[in-house]
């Protein structure tokens, strides 16, 4: 009898550990793929006199039961930056329109807060009636446009494009011209280091990585490459450079590639939170 409830006892107590295993996993798959993480940088240059702050998100792909606009505006209101970045695929190709509804109250609603919003489409947000009803809001569509603005008394020179394919013959410079006169930085869903590093402007923006999703602990990169996903452990398996997430600097300039927010195609973020991403520009003489 006696043997019999030690024999419960020890099933019990392994079902409840089993319990707690799988809580603890749960927990640890919901912070990393539904919690935000504000991700900061500066970027310093001789091109602006004061600073400014940019926030700069992407690859929401809004869906009920993922990430809402308004976790992101309390972030964006949080840092009060003076511009804000939008990069493309807040929503997912094929979603319903009540989704793309969701996606463009998420950008319209930054531009109705008063702070300027720029605009890039990815591959997945390209309706009409969302890309036309940002434009009502007031939010800066830059699909393929230049402009010159003036933020907190600097000149900075925005370029926008939309671009889901890149031909060899590939080549900005057939677009737009460089403005060496003042701070250029280019806005672009999908990166295209060679491509953006010989049209020069002084700093790139990216997204579209979901900075390949699965992180490896000990800063060893991405599961797999997110420009080849055949390619498995490409830090660690190969000598090329994995423009997976972060910085990567060029002649006269730097890249930037935001993770973004989303959990598409499926929630498998890993050491890779959803980030916002707040970037100081900073002139030389301040470099904190």
């Amino acid at each position: 009898m006696e043997e019999k409830k030690e024999q419960k006892k020890k099933r019990r107590f392994r079902w409840w550990h089993l319990c707690y295993i799988f809580a603890a996993l749960l927990a640890i798959w919901w912070f990393n793929n539904y919690t935000i993480r504000v991700n900061k940088n500066a970027y310093v240059t001789e091109k602006v006199t004061t600073r400014f702050r940019i926030v700069v998100i992407s690859d929401l792909h809004i869906h009920e039961g993922g990430i809402g606009g308004d976790k992101v505006l309390s972030k964006i209101s949080a840092a009060d930056p003076d511009m804000v970045f939008v990069l493309g695929d807040m929503y997912t190709t094929g979603s319903e329109q009540q989704v793309i509804d969701m996606a463009a109250k998420a950008v319209t609603d930054i531009a109705a807060e008063g702070y300027p919003t720029y605009f890039v489409s990815g591959e997945h947000d390209t309706d009409k009636g969302y890309i036309a009803a940002l434009e009502s809001a007031g939010v800066n569509v830059m699909n393929y446009r230049s402009d010159i603005i003036e933020v907190k008394g600097n000149r900075v020179q925005l370029i926008g494009i939309d671009n889901v394919y890149y031909s060899p013959t590939f080549d900005l410079s057939n677009e737009f011209t460089v403005d060496d006169g003042c701070l250029s930085i280019l806005l672009a869903h999908i990166p295209n280091y060679p491509a953006f590093s010989e049209f020069g402007t002084d700093l790139t923006i990216c997204a579209d990585t979901h900075g390949g999703m699965f992180q490896l602990p000990f800063d060893l990169g991405p599961l797999v490459d997110p420009d080849n996903t055949d390619r498995w452990f490409p830090q660690i398996l190969t000598d090329a450079t994995v423009f997976d997430k972060g910085w990567f600097q060029y002649v006269g300039g730097a890249m930037f590639i935001t993770s973004g927010l989303g959990d598409s195609p499926y929630p498998v973020r890993f050491n890779n939170r959803p980030e916002v991403v707040v970037l100081d520009i900073l002139p030389e003489k301040e470099e904190s």
